[in-house]
């Protein structure tokens, strides 16, 4: 029998790993960006055409390299930052398995020029898919610059995987952030198709956080410190009120190097409890520094995930720090940070903490059966009155029969005669809306139904009949992030479709000269924020049309929320536009909308 095992060749070799380190133009400009910043620069530029399919251009002014060392970098698993295993575990650099360069030369055009401080001449390398061309002097300025160029110009199949040019450049424009947050000392540069994305100086990591995501970060930013023997902690939380329905701008940091982190991410979360609203992700930007024997960065190809030694004791720390900043920024009066054993133990070492007894104020005054005002209560209460909305429940039973309405058909249910017994509404929890009808009493989720009306509107709206947009007599601005600027201007076209009128003025803002008529009483710049927040989260749905996903996104920002009271008119009108809708059974995101209570069900309540 013949033998059946071959060793490939090295241009397959090289084609296979190159799929594993370089997915997709972002691959290459992070493992770029990161090879800078090994090289101590202090000020980089970043220049890419066409989502970075035709070009990535990375100019920097660090240590640059030798001639050898400029033909070296591009050989499989030559590195400088280790020589033998042990080095694994002290690793504070970013690249050290040698397989970046490698991997770009194999499936693109590389062209690179560098040069040292102590050189008068730089040397100029060309390569074609791991084939150098070839190399020579060159004058050039101390540092490097490396153009790549026809990424997966020799894999076509890989290169059709490619999704759109804006979804790629949001890929771009995330890695890139994530180098350029941690690193506010370095100077960036970011252009995209002759046009400047970027320009961040040098400064503090709150000026940095602020010069990426927008000045509104400004004031939505709490500090985050703590220093212990084993690690430090240094970053920033956002305020809960400004929570995201996606898992945006999450941003953990070990030694400056951006990792993905469940179990962290959990400790964040857990210190937010109860400040949160339902469905809402916190965001952050903290860095942890720690010992490298503390933890191996070589468990995965893109050194995205790490191991802890100890990860209950990093929980605990970050866990104590996160809720240490809430309670400072009183968010959370009832913590009082002088007497709380989780943050005591958090911050004690691990083998030798000791949990302090937890001290208790009361007031022995204090009286529950009181009625008398000038009685003090603890601070983490307040009294409030009942409000007028809250007796009107009454009026609903002495209201006089109202016409016969259209009559309708609810599942099973046989046409129902107002005439013998009126129809009567009213809130559950302010939550639901509860109706009698024939077999029963039927339960109507109020913004469940509320989002099935609006998204059958929005849908014949971006159809092509497109409401009147309310022209404002004082035109604002407003700025977004680089990626939310991106998907508002994917958007834009069907949003003018929906009434609103806006022009892009700069690189990340846009005038609104009209809105919505139904949108005059609300926040527009939150509105057009959690409309991109919900478009984002529809965006996990690959297969979904985006004006579908879009349609979806408006009704779940625009819907009126459980907790709201609606007067017995406002529930009859619900309930009228929302049986006038194609499929009033079911929300748009497939979920049950109607539940009836049948009268048998009803009797054996009780009568049990």
């Amino acid at each position: 029998m013949s033998n059946i095992i071959k060793l490939l060749p090295d241009s397959v070799a090289n084609q296979i790993a190159a799929g594993e380190v370089i997915q997709r133009p972002a691959s290459a400009v992070k493992e770029l960006l990161e090879n800078s910043v090994d090289a101590g620069a202090t000020d980089i530029m970043l220049v890419i055409k066409d989502a970075g399919k035709s070009l990535i251009q990375l100019t920097d002014n660090g240590c640059g390299m030798s001639a050898i060392d400029l033909r070296m970098c591009f050989e499989r698993h030559a590195t400088s930052k280790i020589t033998k295993a042990d080095d694994l575990f002290s690793i504070r650099t970013f690249g050290f398995r040698g397989e970046a360069m490698a991997s770009i030369a194999a499936i693109a055009h590389v062209d690179i020029k560098s040069r040292q401080k102590e050189d008068e001449l730089g040397s100029c390398l060309r390569i074609e898919g791991s084939q150098v061309i070839g190399q020579e002097a060159c004058s050039c300025a101390v540092g490097t610059t490396i153009q790549v160029k026809n990424l997966f110009f020799n894999v076509p199949a890989r290169r059709n995987f490619l999704k759109s040019h804006t979804a790629e450049t949001r890929n771009i424009v995330e890695e890139f952030s994530r180098v350029a947050i941690v690193h506010p000392e370095i100077a960036f540069h970011f252009i995209h198709n002759g046009k400047t994305v970027y320009q961040l100086y040098k400064g503090s990591l709150k000026q940095r956080i602020v010069a990426l995501f927008g000045k509104v970060y400004d004031q939505r930013l709490l500090p985050v410190e703590q220093k212990t023997d084993i690690l430090s902690i240094n970053g920033f939380i956002v305020k809960p009120e400004f929570s995201k329905k996606t898992r945006g701008e999450q941003y953990f940091f070990v030694n400056e190097r951006y990792i993905k982190h469940a179990y962290l991410n959990h400790a964040v979360t857990n210190a937010f409890s109860e400040l949160l609203p339902g469905d809402s992700f916190p965001s952050y930007f903290i860095d942890i520094s720690i010992a490298p024997s503390e933890i191996d960065v070589n468990i995965h190809p893109t050194k995205t995930e790490i191991n802890f030694k100890d990860s209950k004791y990093v929980y605990a720390v970050l866990h104590a720090a996160v809720r240490q900043s809430v309670g400072i920024h009183n968010l959370t009066p009832t913590i009082d940070f002088d007497v709380d054993p989780t943050v005591e133990a958090a911050l004690q070492n691990p083998a030798t903490g000791i949990v302090k007894q937890p001290q208790i104020s009361v007031n022995p005054d204090y009286n529950p059966f009181r009625t008398d005002q000038n009685q003090s209560l603890p601070t983490t209460y307040t009294q409030s009155k009942p409000s007028v909305s809250d007796k009107q429940w009454e009026k609903l039973f002495n209201q006089p029969e109202k016409n016969v309405r259209q009559e309708t058909q609810i599942q099973t249910e046989q046409k129902y005669d107002e005439e013998k017994q009126p129809m009567l509404f009213f809130q559950v929890q302010k939550k639901y809306i509860a109706c009698n009808v024939r077999s029963g009493l039927m339960l109507i989720h109020q913004q469940k139904a509320h989002e099935r009306i609006l998204y059958e509107q929005f849908v014949e709206q971006l159809k092509g009949h497109r409401p009147g947009s309310q022209q404002q007599l004082f035109p604002f601005d407003l700025h977004f992030s680089a990626e939310d600027t991106s998907i508002l201007s994917e958007i834009k076209d069907l949003l003018e479709q929906m009434g609103f009128d806006l022009e892009p003025f700069g690189k990340t803002r846009f005038v609104v000269k009209g809105i919505p008529a139904d949108l005059q009483d609300q926040n527009i710049a939150e509105s057009l924020e959690k409309i991109i927040e919900e478009y984002k989260k529809q965006s996990k749905d690959m297969g979904m049309d985006r004006t579908i996903r879009l349609a979806k996104a408006m009704a779940s920002q625009l819907s009126v929320k459980q907790g709201i009271t609606l007067s017995s008119e406002e529930m009859s009108d619900l309930f009228d536009r929302l049986f006038a809708c194609k499929l009033p059974e079911q929300a748009p995101d497939g979920s049950k909308i109607i539940g009836i209570v049948t009268s048998e069900t009803l009797e054996s309540f009780l009568r049990s």
